[in-house]
């Protein structure tokens, strides 16, 4: 046997190993999805299980941020052809701790915990909330046009009545009847919805500045208020908000923004 020829064999070992090395780079690149995704089910068999789930579950446990919806979300044109709701969502981002009613901080003892929001435009009812209790909203079917009140004992917090009047179109005698009565200590929890003023004459203007409002005096068509007052109140009560209806400030078409108030009131030593 003649002597084995080693010139041939060291340009085949590089040949094989560069076939080899072109071969692995080809088999990783299809199998990453490289090449036009010609191999999508290999890809997506590599595909993370937690991306899969994420985009299924995503609104309501998605793990990028998400930014919640404005519960009062904008309305356009005319918001009686567009009914809409309240909508929640679930955020990713931490949420602060809240207290009774939504508040951010605790009340203090012997103080309670409200929370008031006017209706928006005539779409969205008001909503009245004392000591994590919904006294008066669309879901409990107790609200309507006009002024929304809830009438409080001052010391137990206790509900005593709540009752919606169309200011609009209905009669300001029953309104009247409603709030002249009230006994020393008798909290009044005001929500407006729509039109709180038109039907408003000069006692019932009168009476809910005697209860401690600074703006009753001017309530006009479509503005928007809320406002907690008490029977026996000696100076102007701190919470009251006030929107004007304008056309050239109106959050909505025909209708100013809606209001949220929410605060601690402390319990009344008299009550009826």
């Amino acid at each position: 046997m003649g002597p084995v020829d080693n010139t041939r064999e060291g340009p085949l070992r590089i040949v094989v190993l560069i076939i080899t090395m072109g071969l692995t780079w080809i088999l990783v690149t299809i199998l990453l999805g490289g090449l036009g995704g010609g191999f999508p089910r290999i890809q997506q068999f590599f595909t993370s299980p937690e991306s899969s789930v994420t985009a299924v579950l995503g609104f309501s446990w998605s793990f990028s941020p998400v930014a919640c919806p404005d519960p009062y979300p904008q309305i356009s044109g005319d918001p009686r052809a567009r009914p809409m709701g309240h909508i929640s969502c679930s955020c990713s981002e931490p949420r602060a701790r809240k207290y009774k009613c939504g508040l951010p901080q605790p009340c203090p003892e012997e103080h309670l915990a409200f929370r008031i929001v006017s209706g928006a435009a005539n779409v969205i009812g008001p909503k009245i909330c004392l000591e994590d209790k919904m006294l008066m909203s669309s879901v409990k079917d107790n609200v309507g046009r006009g002024l929304n009140i809830a009438l409080v004992n001052g010391v137990s917090g206790e509900l005593l009545e709540a009752r919606a009047f169309d200011m609009w179109a209905g009669d300001v005698n029953d309104l009247l009847k409603f709030i002249r009565p009230l006994h020393e200590g008798t909290l009044v929890f005001v929500a407006s919805y729509d039109d709180p003023a038109t039907k408003m004459n000069e006692e019932t203007r009168k009476l809910f500045t005697e209860l401690g409002s600074r703006n009753a005096k001017e309530l006009a068509f479509r503005d928007s208020w809320v406002f907690v007052g008490a029977k026996g109140v000696q100076n102007k009560s701190p919470f009251e908000q006030h929107m004007k209806n304008s056309k050239h400030t109106n959050k909505y078409e025909g209708w100013p923004e809606a209001l949220e108030m929410e605060g601690c009131i402390p319990r009344r030593s008299v009550a009826g």
